[in-house]
């Protein structure tokens, strides 16, 4: 056991011999730590948090009551194999948040990168991949093998089938179940989800240009208004610039798609 000095570890938690702990950490009543652990600086276990095995966690991430972290994996191929569970850092894990480790057949990693908020109640199955600046609000559930790029939302009681990808820039209505690929940019809604338009307000936040958000408009208009293939669709967005960072996020968000996209 390696924990710093300058941690506070509260009487009643229960900590693995088998853990690193960094400056500063905080780890809160009831909380309990199992084996091959390691937290870094500043991390805050609030209280009647569980992080049960193999997992590492970077630096100022926050964990409030009843987060169940590092657990095995809810899959009936899981035999017990060593995976493990990566966390970035500055990540907000709210009441009752559950992420489990990777499964050997998926690759053996869960992987959260960092500035991400995962509000009550919501799940990261085995396998996930998330980047960063990710929200994922009350009860949003995501299926085994999924990944969502950077700055996505996915709104209340989401769910997101397995082996899907949630594009960067996205977002997903509450009480949406997605059953396809969602591309970089758009907003995908509604029972069954289709896309709506893109995420202009989030683009606005994030600091693009009136001009890179008028040819992502340009760009949704074709790929889901003129009711063209994507054979159809792509080269005539394509041809809409050369060399637009934003048409080159969406266009590979599409062309990488194995399920396709939601439309």
């Amino acid at each position: 056991m390696s924990i710093d000095r300058s941690a506070s570890i509260d009487p009643t938690a229960r900590i693995d011999e088998d853990v690193e702990i960094g400056p500063d950490v905080v780890v809160g009543p009831w909380s309990v730590i199992g084996p091959n652990v390691s937290i870094g600086a500043g991390t805050v276990l609030r209280s009647h948090v569980v992080i049960q095995s193999n997992s590492r966690i970077g630096a100022g991430n926050v964990f409030f009551q009843f987060c169940s972290i590092g657990e095995d994996p809810q899959d009936k191929k899981y035999q017990g194999e060593e995976t493990w569970l990566e966390i970035g850092d500055r990540n907000i894990f709210r009441e009752g948040a559950t992420v489990h480790r990777g499964t050997g057949g998926g690759g053996g990693l869960t992987r959260i990168g960092s500035r991400n908020l995962l509000m009550a109640y919501a799940h990261v199955a085995h396998d996930c991949l998330l980047g960063d600046d990710i929200v994922c609000a009350n009860n949003v559930g995501l299926c085994g093998h999924v990944s969502i790029d950077d700055h996505a939302i996915l709104g209340g009681y989401a769910g997101v089938n397995q082996f899907l990808r949630i594009g960067a820039h996205s977002m997903v209505g509450g009480m949406t179940h997605v059953v396809n690929d969602v591309p970089a940019f758009v907003i995908v809604s509604g029972q069954p989800a289709l896309a709506r338009s893109i995420n202009s307000i989030g683009m606005k936040r994030r600091g693009f240009a009136r001009e890179e958000i008028e040819l992502m408009k340009k760009a949704y208009k074709i790929l889901h208004l003129r009711k063209l293939t994507l054979q159809e669709a792509l080269p005539q967005i394509k041809a809409l610039s050369e060399d637009s960072a934003v048409l080159d996020t969406l266009i590979k968000s599409v062309e990488s798609s194995c399920k396709g996209v939601h439309r």
